[in-house]
């Protein structure tokens, strides 16, 4: 026997919002050593082995079910180890309308409140099963005490079939020793560096702790051989990977720690947050809560990233605006027609700025690498700071001290400087008068076969190919009355018709004029 729980739509208070089912008992006493798992309880099915005691709970959640379904677990005195399995149907449906995808975490018996100190986990679709215990748990789930109280599995229905969605939830309580949980060793947030220069790195990275193939070491000897100086985990969801690199930095690599918040509306990259800072994603744009876990990333330190605001996986799409954030990731991966669109969307902002109407948003480039083939550092954040360490490389992020490339073999140094001496790089602003001549100047190297632009608030207004070689330094002139900004591009050959070609590197703009100047149209 198990417990079977069925909900008509009648019980479904809409898409948003959350659901807690009947709890599930088990019985108040551990079994007895050496003894099965406490008999046949009510409910439920006999334990898996000595010291065991399992539950097993089905249903089925209809189309339109809240976003989160909760189960809460009554867990008595003397647990060990919890250990959680579970499986959904997938019937199959229409060419083109959704199946089912459910995805699943745990919080303790603090509570499931949003912000809270209950969560423990969280693997979304990634995984079938997992266990925490107080010295050890799967990846994506925090180990610590198993303390008796009411705790809640969560189940993510992402998408429901018009079939609805039934769901097979196993969950089993290991009793003995509590053990010990281990301090957490969390990377330091300096490296050696070399001073004031140019250091390269990759935000957006996904290892085992989340629904990435590769452990921290293989991304930490991707990242070198990357050339990179920096990297920043953000895990969907969790921290748990922010104790996962002791031994992996050193002088030539700082490892920040961060989070990909993975809302139903979008996700962003929380950049740079303290160590086991965890920010909650149970919301939706319409909930209008954004700004409140914004603000929490910036308390913790971090940067406020919306990732891949184009892409076209359900629930990519980014819908909280750019209000809250501190940059935009405009190129994902290798280049593809929506990094194009966020772009094309990231370029109007630097519009609106120069027209006083908004503030200028920096932008930046991450691999978003899962797993082989994702090369790690394509593309990459070259970012102008003070020193290697945390503070620096973020206060350089913020200030859009930034340029693009798609590999450490690109290289290059962009300015703008005036008849009379006058200069102003990446960021910087050129405050001469409007009808005085300005010249920008792109050298680069490492890009054979492509092609350089500069770009204005009046769109592209120079392209010229590089030499065969790839490096070459190219010029052009306008004046502040026809370019509230110049910004550059480096483009390969264009491989699909009617678009650009894929970026090879890019910059963030230099501003021109007096500080409030309006501009042509």
């Amino acid at each position: 026997m198990e417990r079977r729980d069925v909900l008509r739509l009648s019980a479904v208070a809409g898409a948003t919002g959350a659901l807690t089912l009947g709890r599930v008992s088990f019985a108040d006493a551990a079994p007895a050593a050496g003894q099965p798992g406490g008999g046949q309880p009510e409910g439920g099915q006999r334990g898996g082995g000595p010291g065991e005691q399992t539950r097993r709970v089905t249903g089925h959640l209809p189309t339109g079910a809240p976003d989160f379904v909760y189960l809460p677990v009554e867990v008595p005195r003397g647990v060990r180890e919890i250990a959680v399995a579970y499986r959904y149907d997938k019937p199959a449906v229409p060419e083109g309308t959704p199946g089912n995808a459910c995805d699943i975490g745990i919080f303790d018996e603090r509570g499931t409140d949003l912000g809270g100190a209950g969560f423990r986990g969280w693997s979304g679709g990634a995984r079938t099963e997992f266990f925490l215990r107080a010295d050890e748990a799967t990846p994506g789930y925090l180990p610590g005490p198993v303390n008796a109280g009411t705790w809640h599995i969560a189940l993510g229905p992402y998408t429901i079939a018009p079939q609805g969605l039934s769901y097979d939830v196993t969950v089993t309580l290991r009793y003995g020793p509590a053990g010990h949980t281990p301090a957490p060793v969390h990377p330091p947030e300096r490296a050696r560096g070399r001073g004031r220069a140019w250091y390269r790195g990759d935000g957006h990275l996904h290892s085992v702790h989340s629904d990435g193939k590769r452990t921290p070491a293989e991304i930490a000897a991707l990242a070198r051989a990357a050339g990179l100086d920096f990297i920043n985990t953000s895990e969907h969801n969790t921290t748990s990977a922010h104790r996962s690199w002791d031994g992996l930095w050193g002088d030539d690599l700082l490892i920040l720690t961060g989070e990909e918040v993975t809302t139903r509306n979008g996700h962003v990259v929380a950049m740079g947050t303290d160590p086991e800072v965890f920010i909650d994603w149970r919301y939706r744009a319409r909930d209008n809560a954004f700004g409140k876990y914004a603000c929490a990333v910036r308390r913790a330190g971090g940067l406020v990233v919306p990732a891949h605001p184009h892409a076209t996986c359900i629930g990519c799409h980014w819908k909280f605006g750019l209000d809250e954030a501190d940059a935009v990731e405009v190129w994902n991966g290798p280049y593809t027609p929506d990094d194009e669109i966020t772009l094309a969307e990231w370029d109007n902002t630097l519009v609106a700025h120069t027209r006083g109407r908004a503030d200028w948003l920096p932008a930046v480039g991450h691999s978003d690498a899962h797993r082989d083939p994702d090369v790690v550092g394509l593309p990459q954040t070259v970012v102008l700071a003070d020193d290697l360490s945390r503070r620096a490389l973020l206060d350089g992020i913020r200030a859009g001290r930034v340029w693009i490339a798609e590999s450490s073999k690109v290289d290059l140094a962009f300015a703008v400087t005036g008849e009379r001496g006058e200069h102003a790089g990446i960021a910087e602003r050129l405050d001469i008068p409007r009808t005085a001549k300005v010249t920008a100047q792109l050298k680069v190297s490492g890009a054979p076969g492509c092609t350089v632009s500069f770009l204005t608030d009046q769109g592209l207004l120079y392209s010229t190919p590089l030499p065969a070689s790839g490096s070459g330094t190219v010029s052009w002139q306008t004046t502040p009355d026809h370019a509230a900004y110049i910004r550059a591009e480096v483009r390969h050959p264009p491989t699909t018709a009617g678009l650009p070609g894929p970026m090879a590197a890019m910059t963030n703009p230099v501003f021109l004029g007096p500080p409030g100047l309006s501009h042509r149209g």
